[in-house]
């Protein structure tokens, strides 16, 4: 086995296909039976979408029930604030597509399940590293029959911010710190309703709306730990605020019966100060668990896995050794816009985020349009739409 990959989301999927895509044999394992989780990251933004574009999947991809996004706005409570313009984009794409992450993860893994080396493990977890000689030599999973163990050329963790394989590599992230967890939600979408997705921002409050065409996906902000104490108020706590911040969903605010309708996202902003070991590397969540602010989350993961690929893809299809040396490089190369990203989520949150929550912003006194504001509009266009150093995908399919 050439490369064996911890984790069905979006960083190991992408490097999964793509490896296959070049000839390597690989496997993927997901600890789940399926990819069906609500309130999971389900922005596809410009640089994902000319990612799927270079293998050949756009087409499919748009066949997805999704809605368009060409800019960003913030709605306060003396009116609405455009927050980045998407259109003039460099590219082809100049739109952000809001679509369910198990769909986009069904068509990566399907397109991926083609290639002859590709194999999918469902409902399996990787558990602990295979260890010989000072190298990583594969990974141990366990499923409904029992344990079983990978032997692998190169081992990827792509499982997430709670990485057990990272731990197990005793690679421990630096935590950047964040000041808010996230309830999500949802609740019915009716005639008369808003069309597109927003971020709505008052003193004491904040909430995104994402428009799901038969219902609002909601993300309602809270202090950093706080759920325990917003649950103690008994649910009013939590519908009063809501109702109050998006009045036309007042009528239907009591299908949130109680705490069991909703999931909370406890947020993690941290990263790896060292991806790797011999034999083994981190990518996605595993390495930089990302704040939800710019919602990029996916989009980073997606070019570490095109980055990975491109830079192992011919060593693993020869069955080359790889050095810890390359590896590093792969973490140099993918630190740089993790930094960037994570320093930019970081001014977000502590400048905008934490004071409205704590009552210390008012955001009706913000610029109505700071997309009319030149340099205010193409940094944030370029930043959310293409990210930092957007990767492109290099290596050739197999023949």
């Amino acid at each position: 086995m050439s490369c064996v990959i911890a984790g069905g989301g979006p960083a190991g999927a992408v490097l999964a296909l793509l490896l296959a895509r070049a000839g390597v044999e690989v496997t993927l394992l997901e600890k789940h039976g399926d990819f069906l989780r609500d309130f999971r990251g389900d922005t596809i933004h410009p640089s994902t979408l000319q990612v799927l574009d270079e293998l050949g999947l756009v087409t499919e991809f748009l066949k997805i029930p999704h809605r368009k996004a060409y800019g960003l706005s913030m709605v306060t409570d003396a009116g609405e604030i455009q927050l980045a313009n998407l259109r003039g984009l460099p590219g082809k794409y100049d739109y952000i597509a809001f679509v369910p992450q198990w769909d986009f993860l069904q068509l990566v893994t399907s397109a991926a399940g083609k290639y002859p080396g590709f194999q999918m493990i469902m409902n399996a977890e990787a558990h602990d590293l295979i260890r010989e000689s000072g190298r990583v030599r594969g990974l141990y999973y366990r499923d409904e029959s029992g344990e079983h163990e990978i032997r692998a050329d190169l081992t990827v963790a792509a499982d997430g911010r709670d990485s057990q394989l990272r731990k197990r590599a005793g690679l421990v992230p630096q935590d950047l710190g964040a000041p808010m967890d996230v309830v999500w939600f949802r609740l019915p979408r009716h005639d008369g309703d808003p069309e597109d997705t927003f971020l709505r921002i008052t003193v004491g409050h904040m909430m995104v709306a994402i428009n799901r065409e038969s219902y609002w996906q909601l993300a309602y902000l809270i202090p950093k730990g706080g759920f325990d104490e917003l649950v103690r108020g008994g649910i009013d706590a939590f519908r009063e605020p809501v109702a109050k911040s998006l009045p036309w969903l007042a009528d239907r605010i009591g299908h949130i019966g109680s705490y069991d309708d909703v999931s909370v996202l406890t947020v993690a902003l941290n990263r790896l100060r060292r991806w790797h070991r011999p034999g083994f590397l981190c990518i996605g969540d595993a390495a930089h668990a990302m704040s939800p602010v710019f919602g990029v989350g996916i989009n980073l993961a997606v070019q570490d896995a095109v980055a990975t690929a491109n830079l192992l893809a011919g060593s693993l299809r020869s069955g080359a050794p790889i050095p810890e040396s390359t590896l590093h490089l792969l973490q140099k190369r993918r630190m740089f816009p993790t930094r960037v990203t994570q320093a930019a989520q970081r001014v977000v949150q502590n400048r905008v985020i934490s004071p409205a929550l704590n009552r210390g912003f008012d955001p009706s006194k913000l610029p109505r349009n700071i997309t009319k504001i030149p340099l205010l509009n193409r940094l944030p266009r370029r930043f959310i739409g293409l990210g930092v150093r957007p990767e492109h995908v290099e290596v050739p399919p197999s023949t």
